[in-house]
């Protein structure tokens, strides 16, 4: 018999308020602070989880430089349609383009650092719903 799990994926930061912050806004989450102020999850509608634990140490990944690889990264699916509007946004909130060529169309793969320096990427979905 298996039993029952759940799994969060866990950034660690230096600034665990500011780095939950652009997740809720990105991801129309709401924050709740865990056991202590270090450690703050984002729990959005459609049921993504997502933490953020105060590091002292933290060091952003130094992604996309070759001599490195940049273990783990979020993948944020995004309606074709609706790419240019999630870069808009991500940007605003304070996002930071790694790659920038101008790609387009059902394989359009966009790549950002957070506001930590955390890797992401936009991938663009065919048709108005994420799949």
């Amino acid at each position: 018999m298996a039993v029952a799990k759940t799994s969060v994926l866990v950034l660690d930061c230096t600034e665990p308020e500011k780095l939950a912050d652009f997740y809720a806004r990105f991801l129309g989450g709401e924050p709740r602070t865990g056991a202590g102020p270090d450690y703050i999850e984002i729990v959005e509608p459609q049921g993504i989880r997502l933490a953020i634990r105060r590091d002292h140490g933290a060091a952003p990944a130094s992604w996309p430089r070759p001599d490195d690889s940049q273990q783990a990264h979020l993948h944020f699916l995004v309606p074709e349609d609706d790419m240019d509007a999630a870069e808009r946004e991500a940007i605003s909130l304070g996002a930071r383009p790694l790659e920038t060529k101008d790609n387009g169309g059902p394989f359009d793969v966009r790549r950002y650092a957070d506001p930590a320096g955390h890797p992401f990427v936009l991938a663009a979905r065919e048709g108005h719903g994420v799949t």
